[in-house]
């Protein structure tokens, strides 16, 4: 599933892998640039290795540098992402969105009717992205991120029907 995107200013092709246990250190490298606080390579090591795990990393032009990834569940008819992100200097792309259409894809094959994803309400831009996908916001769990030396913030549940 190769694809050039047009956006990226030196034309680096982009390419969306499955995410096996061995990428957990791109996937924890990235993730630790993110999230406050980041999940460590042992526990994406283990989320990767589980069953019901679907993920995809994006890697970048010929050397595969790892540019993003989203991390998945998937149980009966339904699909959780667990989280996404995209490296710094990829971002701003369109490359989140290619990571979740992609996951829609292969929930959908594996038989899913439904994606839940909790986001921060103080993250605007995941917001928007998930706005544009047409996700529909169906609960709020108040301070349910536990930053580090920061308020809890609450996350909106949103929902896909698909």
């Amino acid at each position: 599933m190769d694809v050039i995107d047009p956006q990226l200013t030196d034309l680096e092709p982009i390419s969306l892998l499955w995410a096996s246990p061995e990428r957990s250190g791109d996937v924890s490298a990235i993730h630790a640039e993110l999230f406050n606080p980041p999940w460590s390579e042992d526990a994406i090591r283990k989320l990767l290795e589980h069953p019901a795990a679907a993920a995809l990393i994006a890697v970048a032009g010929m050397r595969r540098e790892p540019a993003g990834f989203v991390l998945a569940q998937l149980a009966g008819d339904e699909a959780e992402i667990l989280s996404v992100g995209v490296a710094p200097r990829f971002q701003r792309r369109g490359l989140g969105k290619k990571l979740i259409d992609g996951l829609i894809r292969a929930a959908a094959k594996a038989e899913a009717r439904r994606l839940f994803l909790e986001v921060g309400v103080d993250n605007k831009s995941a917001l928007r992205l998930y706005e544009k996908l047409e996700f529909k916001r169906v609960g709020i769990r108040p301070k349910y991120y536990q930053r580090r030396g920061e308020p809890p913030v609450d996350a909106l549940v949103l929902a896909l029907e698909f």
